[in-house]
């Protein structure tokens, strides 16, 4: 029939990504998530340059919250 998917599979719907969750994790060579630091957008005024400078480096999530935020990230892994 023309016009029928069916037969392919083509109408199986997809999995969806959290868009959030791409936007602030990313995933790194070796399978851990890796998050940027909190606490570096605004006040920067009151923080000594030595906490600015520390937090610019990202931070990697631990076992538990990992496993929770990779079902956010559907097609990453």
């Amino acid at each position: 029939m023309a016009g029928c998917n069916k037969a392919r599979g083509k109408n199986n719907p997809k999995m969806k990504s959290k868009r959030a969750a791409l936007k602030r994790f990313t995933v790194t060579a070796s399978g851990l998530i890796k998050h940027p630091s909190k606490g570096k957008s605004h006040c920067l005024s009151n923080k000594s340059r030595k906490r600015k400078r520390q937090l610019a480096k990202a931070g990697y999530l631990n076992k538990g919250d990992a496993a929770r935020i990779a079902r956010g990230l559907t097609y990453l892994f």
